[in-house]
């Protein structure tokens, strides 16, 4: 469905090489060194990111009315009405740093007002309760992932080259809990997390309904489309689309926390080549969050403690990735400053 070439390595020791030639001592700029490389194998000798472009998916969720959230499934629908009138955390991010934002409904419970100017790639109205049943059929997965790839080709083709992933929906954590659960091989408990806060009662309900999801697909959980067909969400399936297409066009993509790294590690499990197009921005505050990083081998550029969603990690973490790319392109070398190399 996906057809993504690696980038290519050919060109690694003379990236490193220029990145070693710069006026600092060798390895100073830490992080941002690596980045850098990686951004020069997807984007070319002279990086530059243009017209960087954070795509908000949005879902509704049948394990929801179980009680697993602090707010109701109706705020669902009430962020992404704030988010198209540009009033949430992921807005005043995206002004102030220079992300085109898109909010898309993957199939909330109600379609959003047309006057709101969300994007329609509504597969349905919220998933199923994945602890009763299957969340949504291997269809409405296809057409899930072919959604994220239009999305992302879209904002390709009027120039981006910086993909942003972020999310909204009620119950979400427990969707995710229970995919990192099923494609780890975790058990619930290493996997569930308090998600918006909820108190010990409702993570104890929470682990125990993931657990009876896992076990009432247990014999159909054998592909990672499978694992988004029983447990995942809406979102999430497009989102894992959106990285699948951003690799598939070479175009990186920042991952956000918890929720986005979930599809990504879907994306990963289905074309582990798509793995050096992923920038992870943050590690979140949702406990089990590391233990996907890790398995990723993923060493987020920032750790803020962070567990809103929305994109808002990626979205902070845009200053870091053209840093990377400006120092590589801009900074002096030993021998343009006439410098002693050190």
């Amino acid at each position: 469905m996906f057809e993504i070439t690696p980038p290519d390595r050919q060109k690694d020791a003379d990236i490193q090489a220029r990145i070693d030639g710069k006026t600092k001592p060798p390895g100073a700029l830490g992080q941002l060194e690596g980045l850098a490389a990686s951004l020069v194998r997807l984007l070319g000798d002279e990086p530059q990111i243009r017209r960087p472009a954070m795509l908000v998916f949005a879902a509704d969720h049948g394990i929801a009315n179980a009680g697993v959230s602090i707010a109701p499934p109706e705020v669902t629908a009430q962020m992404v009405a704030n988010f198209a009138r540009g009033g949430a955390a992921i807005n005043v991010f995206c002004r102030q740093l220079g992300w085109e934002i898109e909010i898309i409904d993957a199939g909330m419970l109600t379609a959003p007002d047309p006057s709101l100017g969300v994007t329609d790639c509504r597969l349905g109205a919220g998933t199923g309760p994945i602890h009763k049943r299957a969340a949504m059929t291997l269809g409405q997965v296809e057409h899930g992932l072919n959604f994220g790839r239009e999305r992302v080709r879209a904002h390709v083709v009027e120039g981006s080259n910086l993909i942003g992933l972020g999310e909204m929906g009620i119950g979400n954590t427990s969707s995710a809990a229970a995919m990192m659960a099923a494609l780890l091989g975790l058990e619930a408990k290493d996997c569930v997390g308090r998600g918006t806060g909820v108190d010990a009662a409702t993570l104890k309900r929470k682990q125990m309904l993931v657990e009876q999801a896992l076990l009432l697909h247990l014999d159909t959980l054998t592909s990672p489309q499978s694992v988004l067909a029983c447990v995942g969400g809406f979102e999430i399936v497009e989102m894992t689309g959106a990285v699948l297409a951003a690799a598939e066009l070479g175009v990186p993509v920042i991952i956000d926390g918890f929720i986005a790294t979930a599809a990504a590690l879907a994306a990963v499990k289905m074309h582990p080549e798509c793995r050096d197009y992923l920038i992870f921005a943050h590690r979140s505050g949702e406990r089990a969050h590391g233990l996907m990083l890790e398995h990723l081998k993923a060493e987020p550029l920032l750790d803020l403690g962070l567990r809103l969603g929305e994109g808002t990690g990626a979205a902070l973490a845009l200053p870091l990735v053209q840093a990377a790319a400006n120092f590589y392109r801009e900074m002096a070398s030993f021998d343009d400053a006439g410098i002693e190399k050190v």
